[in-house]
Formats: C-alpha cells, sequence, structure tokens
C-alpha cells in the first residue's frame, strides 16, 4: 500500500470506478455522505439499489432528510456506531470522510465496518491525497496532512492484521472547477464542517492566493485521489 503516488495519470470522474463494482441488487451503506451528491448519484444508477447514508453533522442531515428520494435512507449516525445488525450491508462507500474520523476512534469504526459489512463483501473507502495546487490552497485554512497520513496508517495496519484483505488500491485524479474565488469560499470555507473564525485580513490572503493560481479567472485542478477497496474476511 502506498500513502501518495506522485505520477498519476489515470483522470476520471469517481461515478465511473464505483459502477465497476456492480451495486445493483444490492444494500449499500454510505458513511459520511455530506450534501449526499454521490448518494443521489448511485440511488439514481442501476436498479434494485437501496442506500442507507449516515452524517454525523446534524445540520447537513437535516437537510438530507428533506431531499425525500425513495430508495434512499438517512441516518444521523457516525462510522464508530454504526445503527444496523451484523452482516446486514452488501457493499460500504465513504468518500473523502474516513479522516474526519477521531483518530482515537479509526479502529472502532473499521470494526464497525467489519461487523456490519456480509463476509466477502467490499468496503470503497476514497480519500483526496494530501498533493497538488488545491491541496496547499486549502490546507492554509484547513490543513489534514496529519490526519490523512493517520487514516492510510489505521487503513494498513487493518489490512496487515488480517482484518480485511486489500482487494484493490487504486490512484486516481478528477478535474474540480472554480469560477472565481466566490465560488470556491461558497464550496470550501463556508460549509457547516469546517467551523472558522479568522479574520477578513487572512480570508484575504487566501483570495490573493488563489487569484495568484487562477490569474482572476475560472480555474479547474487536478485533485488526486487514493481509493482502497477492503474486502471483509471475516
Amino acid at each position: 500500500m502506498k500513502l501518495i503516488e506522485k505520477n498519476i495519470t489515470k483522470t476520471i470522474e469517481e461515478m465511473y470506478l464505483l459502477e465497476t463494482l456492480n451495486l445493483n441488487n444490492k444494500t449499500i451503506l454510505e458513511l459520511g455522505c455530506g450534501a449526499a451528491a454521490i448518494t443521489k448519484k448511485v440511488a439514481q444508477n442501476g436498479f434494485n439499489r437501496k442506500i442507507i447514508a449516515c452524517e454525523v453533522d446534524e445540520v447537513q442531515h437535516k437537510k438530507n432528510l428533506e431531499l425525500n428520494i425513495k430508495n434512499i435512507e438517512f441516518k444521523l449516525s457516525g462510522a464508530e456506531d454504526i445503527k444496523l445488525k451484523d452482516n446486514s450491508v452488501d457493499f460500504i462507500m465513504m468518500f473523502k470522510s474516513f479522516h474526519h474520523i477521531p483518530i482515537n476512534k479509526m479502529q472502532k469504526a473499521l470494526n464497525e465496518i467489519q461487523r456490519v459489512l456480509k463476509p466477502n463483501a467490499l468496503a470503497y473507502i476514497s480519500e483526496p491525497l494530501f498533493s497538488g495546487d488545491l491541496s496547499d490552497l486549502i490546507s492554509m485554512f484547513h490543513n489534514e496532512e496529519y490526519v490523512r497520513e493517520e487514516t492510510f496508517k489505521a487503513i494498513e495496519k487493518s489490512v496487515k492484521n488480517e482484518q480485511f484483505k486489500l482487494f484493490q488500491e487504486i490512484f486516481f485524479q478528477t478535474p474540480t472547477s472554480y469560477e472565481n474565488f466566490e465560488d470556491f469560499k461558497s464550496k470550501l470555507i463556508d460549509v457547516s464542517y469546517n467551523k472558522h473564525n479568522f479574520s477578513k485580513e487572512f480570508e484575504n490572503k487566501i483570495k490573493d492566493k488563489f487569484n495568484e493560481l487562477s490569474n482572476n479567472q475560472k480555474i479547474t485542478f487536478q485533485k488526486p485521489f487514493r481509493v482502497d477497496i477492503l474486502q471483509n474476511i471475516k
């Protein structure tokens, strides 16, 4: 397993990877669904899919409940305390959420993932890499380098200890665009899970860095990811 891949050549949308894993006729658990952007896509693709989408942020969870999508059940729950029966889930997916679990609860979350997964079923854990211009920009106000390293260590340990089998590890990049700084700010700074109280002066420093990279135009970053697909071998 590898924490970082510097020479990523695969540029794809993440839904492509997901849909190679045959999600039809499955009960799918998403942990840390956020605003349910991918949740909705998975639910609306294919057929006979039941999605249980968990989110720990109460503000976002209330917004998700308003979506009222037939085959999605939203739950207020964290990965370290999943309110489901043993061996009840065919597939688990996590997108940019594992590193939000408190470090001292990461192993507990992996235990919970193993508990609710059916034997030989897969857990798809997608994490952004701390690499590239976008990561450097975000780290000005939200530096996640340490927690991303701890996330990798926890997953790697679960494989070394034979809690899970590493089914596949994939590195890819996907384009993400921002029309201007206000667009960037609304999507990455002014969000309920990213609490801050920095000054207007500091915000202007972030804005200056963004405009330096974007040249005051719409900008597209190539955002790198690592996906670890773990198989439950209990």
